[in-house]
């Protein structure tokens, strides 16, 4: 913003109007043209001499000017919104060019967790077989569990433990599974559209 010396002498060789208000912070304000932070508020719009010409009645109310703001921070942030899935879209093309390579992207993603579960589903099976070692063992004292020595106990506690755990990371693994599909079913209809719309243009 200019200060009023200086636009009054350019205004005064220019022939041309100044502009003066106070906005809502109390500040006086000055410019060569409307001030859009007065446009709430009566601006005065000076002679070159700095006589006021005419005053400016308030173009919105404060009401309407928030509404105007919220319309344009709204709008600002569906632009970028955009132009942020065009960016992604645009590298998703580039990534997968066509069908062939996205679903070898998808077998090996799937690939990777299987191995975990099929991991998993081997360490299940031996605390299994650690568990039916255990229930042979505690058979000597099934008449009294509690005369089992301390060490079968806390056996029988880990390998109970162990189990839970593995089971829960079992679930846990199922679930990204179906994640993994979930997120390559989304990619692969975008992607046909995509596809589709690079190979109208090429045409």
């Amino acid at each position: 913003m200019l200060s009023s010396a200086v636009l009054s002498g350019w205004a005064f060789a220019q022939g041309a109007s100044i502009y003066s208000c106070v906005d809502a912070q109390g500040r006086r304000l000055t410019s060569d043209r409307l001030i859009v932070a007065c446009l709430d508020r009566e601006q005065n719009e000076l002679n070159p001499s700095g006589t006021v010409r005419r005053v400016i009645p308030p173009s919105m109310t404060a009401e309407e000017r928030a509404r105007a703001e919220a319309r344009q921070r709204a709008d600002n942030e569906a632009r970028a919104r955009a132009a942020e899935e065009r960016r992604k879209e645009h590298a998703m093309l580039i990534r997968y060019p066509n069908a062939q390579t996205h679903q070898r992207a998808r077998l090996e993603a799937v690939r990777q967790i299987e191995a975990v579960i099929e991991a998993v589903q081997l360490r299940q099976q031996e605390l299994e077989k650690q568990r039916a070692d255990i229930l042979n063992e505690m058979e000597f004292y099934q008449r009294d569990p509690s005369k089992a020595p301390e060490w079968l106990k806390q056996r029988q506690a880990d390998n109970l433990q162990q189990m839970a755990s593995q089971q829960a990371y079992l679930a846990d693994q199922q679930r990204e599974l179906n994640r993994i599909h979930q997120r390559f079913d989304e990619e692969l209809a975008v992607l046909q559209r995509l596809w589709q719309e690079r190979d109208q243009a090429a045409r």
